[in-house]
C-alpha cells in the first residue's frame, strides 16, 4: 500500500518560514512528479509547486521567488521551504506522487500564518 506522510506544517507569523515534507513509502512504480497543493479557507484545492523526477520545477504565480520545492529521488521524498509567508498562505498542503499510472496524494498538513 502506499502512503504519503507529510509533516512540518505549524504555526508561524507573517514573514516567517516553515519546511514540508513528504515521504512516499510503500511500492510504487517510478515516480515522475512530485508535487504540493494546498486547499485555503474559501476555495477549491490549488497548485502551489511541482518538481520532476528530472528536477525541473513549476511554481504558482503566488508563491513564485519565496518558496522552493526540492527532491530526493533515492528517498521517494520531495520538500517545500516556505519562506515570507503570509496570512493568505494559510490553509492545508497536500503532497502529491504521479507515477506513469496512478496519482497518489498525502493526508495533508495544517500551515497556519498568524500574528
Amino acid at each position: 500500500q502506499v502512503q504519503l506522510v507529510e509533516s512540518g506544517g505549524g504555526l508561524v507569523q507573517p514573514g516567517g518560514s516553515l519546511r514540508l515534507s513528504c515521504v512516499v513509502s510503500g511500492s510504487i512504480f517510478r515516480i515522475n512528479v512530485m508535487g504540493w497543493y494546498r486547499q485555503t479557507p474559501g476555495k477549491e484545492r490549488e497548485l502551489v509547486a511541482t518538481i520532476t523526477r528530472g528536477g525541473s520545477t513549476n511554481y504558482a504565480d503566488f508563491v513564485k521567488g519565496r518558496f522552493t520545492v526540492s527532491g530526493d529521488n533515492a528517498k521517494n521524498a520531495a520538500y517545500l521551504q516556505m519562506n515570507s509567508l503570509k496570512s493568505d498562505d494559510t490553509g492545508v498542503y497536500y503532497c502529491n506522487a504521479q507515477s506513469a499510472y496512478l496519482i497518489y496524494w498525502g493526508q495533508g498538513t495544517q500551515v497556519t500564518v498568524s500574528s
